[in-house]
């Protein structure tokens, strides 16, 4: 399994409560650009958009660029800034569906990653985390680091 890009702040910002898995709704040369390492989850979620003919929300990935594998040959009418739909069953979109209209809940994508040839998005359902709970992790941080100095010498 192939790591792309992490989401390296959503452990730090977030309290991550649930992981899912879910497929990507792609075009080819957008692929290819992620395989190479273009693409970067920092600032983007995951939201859930009402269908337009009524049923059960869409969940879309939103605030991902991903640039055009060869730029000069990139379509005129190619968005690398467009949100691109997520592949989940109808038990997990209704069930996120309800858990995100809570109040502090979001959706953050914690890592793009390849599957057996596919690519895969593993987001999770977090709970932001307060000011304090931030300071509180990087003191314990700082003490484990001094712990381990002081083992080491």
């Amino acid at each position: 399994m192939k790591i792309y890009s992490e989401n390296k702040k959503a452990g730090f910002n977030y309290e991550i409560l649930e992981r899912f898995e879910s497929g990507l709704v792609l075009f080819g040369q957008e692929v290819k650009s992620i395989r190479t390492g273009h693409i970067n989850l920092a600032g983007s979620f995951v939201t859930l958009k009402p269908q337009t003919g009524g049923g059960y929300p869409e969940p879309y990935l939103v605030g991902v660029k991903i640039p055009p594998y060869q730029p000069n040959n990139a379509g005129a009418d190619y968005n690398e800034d467009r949100p691109r739909k997520l592949l989940l069953n109808k038990k997990e979109i209704v069930y996120l569906a309800g858990k995100s209209k809570q109040a502090g809940f979001s959706l953050i994508p914690l890592k793009i990653y390849d599957n057996s040839g596919r690519i895969k998005l593993e987001f999770g359902l977090a709970k932001g985390k307060k000011k304090y709970d931030k300071k509180e992790k990087i003191k314990k941080r700082d003490v484990e680091r001094e712990v381990n100095r002081e083992l080491s010498a």
